[in-house]
């Protein structure tokens, strides 16, 4: 088989542009820092890389969600403790109420004074919101959950209609609750709900003081209503904060992941390519005496 000068110089040429473009290859890694910087480099690389930064989304779009369920549930749990420091008030006065025979009637209509006070300032607690959704309505589209007479505005709960949570998606398989509403804290807006108890306590103080046992039993069970109401946000509250952290070690792992998929190794890379440029080196010196002899040379 005849082997051409031409062809020497063709496989020479073909050798250094192979090497010169590993060369580049390299060089343009260490520039980027990325082992893949487009899919024919890797394409399982591409895939996987793709596969992360989707949990990575997703992971984001959880952890917002857990901020805003925190932030929500934060804000019900502050304004329910404070509902039962009130009820608890209005249980002191009643108590003093239904004990002071030698109570003055001055003294009575002050008491029954500041129970009616205590009603409108726990009605005010029951209308709160957060981003202009009421914070014991349910799925109402209203802006408030009770209205100034103390009747039930919100959806869920009452009047027949089934309570249907706000919820939050705080992972790939889990839902929380983080509402709720007017009826399961304050009780039921058809019979008598704890608005329309701290009313009639504030009447029966000055009028009909004999009834104040009654309205006394009726208001412990409103309390304890309250406090479980208290309690399950707290339950809730916990899962979230548990899931917060979960979320933040599941972006960590996420992170790390795609470091190994895309990021170079920085010492590895800097060393293939110390040998990539001497190789390259050694193959231009070769080629330049394999292919320097041509006719001329053996005319002389």
């Amino acid at each position: 088989m005849r082997i051409t000068q031409k062809a020497v110089t063709q496989t020479a040429l073909q050798g250094l542009n192979k090497n010169l473009s590993d060369l580049g290859k390299l060089q343009q890694q260490l520039t980027s820092g990325k082992i893949v910087s487009k899919p024919s480099d890797s394409p399982s690389g591409v895939n996987r890389a793709m596969q992360v930064r989707q949990d990575q989304a997703a992971a984001a779009q959880q952890a917002r969600n857990i901020s805003d369920a925190q932030g929500w549930m934060d804000f019900t749990d502050t304004t329910l403790q404070s509902m039962v420091t009130q009820v608890n008030r209005v249980r002191d006065l009643t108590i003093q109420a239904s004990n002071g025979g030698a109570l003055s009637e001055s003294g009575r209509i002050a008491i029954g004074t500041e129970v009616a006070a205590l009603r409108e300032s726990l009605l005010g607690l029951a209308n709160q919101s957060v981003d202009g959704r009421p914070l014991f309505g349910g799925i109402t589209p209203g802006d408030t959950a009770y209205d100034a007479t103390g009747k039930y505005t919100g959806v869920g709960g009452a009047y027949g209609i089934p309570v249907v949570g706000v919820t939050r998606r705080i992972a790939d398989a889990e839902d929380v609750r983080i509402d709720v509403t007017g009826p399961e804290a304050f009780g039921d807006p058809s019979g008598t709900d704890l608005f329309a108890l701290v009313g009639r306590i504030a009447s029966d103080v000055a009028g009909a003081p004999e009834a104040l046992g009654d309205d006394l039993g009726d208001l412990d069970v409103a309390l304890a209503r309250l406090l479980t109401a208290v309690s399950s946000v707290g339950a809730r509250a916990a899962r979230v904060d548990t899931a917060a952290q979960t979320n933040t070690d599941l972006q960590l792992s996420l992170t790390k992941q795609l470091a190994l998929v895309e990021d170079v190794d920085l010492p590895k890379t800097i060393m293939q390519l110390q040998f990539q440029q001497t190789g390259y080196q050694a193959a231009l010196q070769a080629t330049s005496q394999v292919v320097q002899p041509s006719l001329v040379d053996f005319l002389r």
